[in-house]
């Protein structure tokens, strides 16, 4: 009887899917939530993370199982699938790259051959910001903004709406800015290039070159 009574308990409060069986899993922010203040607030970081993004994962989850695709990398779903499937796995990619960008420490500026294909491509480091500043706000609804290379190591910029992701194309993502409102609304509302120029601050040019000098190998 008291097994009974404590099975009975425990089950509300169960997952649906035992633990162990989701072949996805959110990644924890590799900072505080309050440490990319006050360029992007606790709140925003909470509701980004914790409701949006692993949102995306537990959907992610839901439609893969049972599937062929079901033992599929992240990585691979965001290359080949298709509509609800493609939409969930590329957002679940986009946001983990996006948040692992962002640091409280960055390094401020490129360096090494990042910085030389920069400077080669747009002329300067300003100028790449400007004109990803423009593209980001440009970007009719919700979306991402891109730096990109290609197999050759040459950059450019790239929009894409709703989860759009630049592997689709063969291109490799560098950087990125997360357009949809849920990004910015609680701290910017609608001002959508002030969100856009306070991200700057917190880009990791660290990060960034590691993710070019991986692509030019």
């Amino acid at each position: 009887m008291n097994y009974l009574i404590a099975t009975l308990l425990i089950l509300p409060f169960m997952n649906h899917t035992t633990p162990g069986t989701a072949p996805f899993a959110p990644k924890e922010l590799p900072y505080a939530y309050d440490a990319l203040a006050p360029h992007i607030s606790e709140e925003t970081l909470r509701y980004h993370h914790d409701k949006h993004y692993t949102g995306y994962v537990a959907k992610l989850n839901e439609l893969v199982a049972g599937t062929p695709q079901a033992g599929q990398t992240l990585e691979e779903l965001v290359r080949t699938a298709e509509g609800p499937l493609y939409n969930n796995a590329a957002q679940m990619w986009n946001h983990e790259f996006y948040f692992d960008q962002l640091s409280p420490t960055p390094a401020p500026q490129p360096a090494g051959r990042l910085m030389q294909a920069i400077e080669r491509t747009f002329g300067s480091v300003e100028e790449l910001k400007k004109q990803m500043d423009k593209a980001s706000v440009g970007l009719f609804g919700s979306g991402w903004t891109w730096l990109v290379a290609d197999k050759r190591g040459e950059l450019s910029l790239v929009a894409t709406p709703n989860a759009g992701n630049p592997l689709r194309e063969g291109l490799v993502p560098l950087l990125c800015v997360d357009v949809w409102e849920h990004a910015y609304y609680i701290d910017y509302r609608n001002r959508r290039a002030e969100a856009v120029a306070a991200l700057w601050p917190l880009i990791d040019w660290k990060v960034v070159g590691a993710r070019y000098d991986a692509a030019c190998k």
